[in-house]
């Protein structure tokens, strides 16, 4: 918890409005992973870092058929492999939960800084993060499957 801010709680609520509000999609988190590493089942990744009072990484992690569904409906098409298309919309999305998460620090005087989107697409990796950085995992759920918000972060004094 930073200065009264349950980072968990805002990501979840910062997704949810972005999803309902962009995509008209519900989605619902069971459980807010805090200060564990967590087996994530994902073939696509985007990555957003961040700087100024934090300094750390915001990731949003989808396996290929909730990146494509996501992406479907983000566009309003069909969505058949993952393309720069998905790259780009769930990398999007990723910049909106940031930009969300970004207002709830700002409510608490922490400046926050978003570099701009990375997306990473394969089978077997791992996102590995600054030394001693805390972790919040968010696991989201739609219609289509199980997705994951990650933050490691570091708040800088």
């Amino acid at each position: 918890m930073v200065a009264s801010l349950d980072i968990g709680k805002e990501i979840l609520v910062g997704t949810q409005e972005v999803f309902s509000t962009m995509l008209m999609i519900d989605i619902s988190s069971n459980e807010i992973i805090e200060g564990k590493k967590v087996d994530i089942n994902s073939n696509l990744t985007s990555m957003i870092g961040l700087g100024g009072g934090i300094r750390g990484v915001l990731a949003v992690h989808c396996p290929e058929n909730v990146a494509k569904a996501i992406t479907g409906d983000f566009l309003g098409m069909d969505v058949d492999e993952l393309d720069d298309d998905v790259k780009d919309a769930i990398g999007e999305i990723t910049n909106m939960v940031a930009g969300n998460l970004k207002v709830s620090y700002s409510k608490v005087d922490i400046n926050v800084e978003l570099a701009i989107p990375t997306s990473i697409v394969g089978d077997s990796f791992h996102v590995s993060g600054i030394a001693d950085a805390q972790r919040v995992i968010v696991p989201m759920t739609i219609k289509h499957g199980e997705f994951w918000i990650e933050l490691m972060y570091v708040l800088n004094s």
